[in-house]
């Protein structure tokens, strides 16, 4: 299953209770897990003092939030809403980055 098959015809925000909810939640906890394994071995295999083992591990903790914060959407029943227009994400976006807070036009906006 893709995280495209979870999203697809939800438009509006999902019910946290429905089927697509529970699909999509199932899909981020999965990529929570690589994201906690991949921080894992980047802790074990580094020295924890260069500059690159900081970023990388900013970063993962980054996506993990990120995550966290799309898991409490899905419990709100905004998954999949842009937070900026309120107009639905496309299940596109989605599919490459399933913790996406807003909608392409919106995220260009704030780089």
């Amino acid at each position: 299953m893709t995280v495209n098959s979870a999203v697809n015809g939800a438009p509006g925000g999902y019910p946290p209770d429905g089927a697509q909810a529970r699909r999509a939640r199932e899909l981020l906890r999965q990529e929570r897990q690589t994201r906690i394994a991949q921080l894992a071995v980047l802790e074990h295999e580094e020295d924890g003092t260069s500059e690159g083992f900081l970023a990388r591990r900013e970063s993962l903790q980054g996506t993990l939030e990120e995550i966290d914060a799309a898991l409490g959407r899905l419990d709100a029943g905004t998954y999949g809403m842009c937070e900026d227009c309120g107009e639905p994400v496309p299940a596109g976006r989605l599919e490459i980055l399933p913790y996406a807070r807003r909608c392409v036009q919106c995220q260009q906006r704030r780089r």
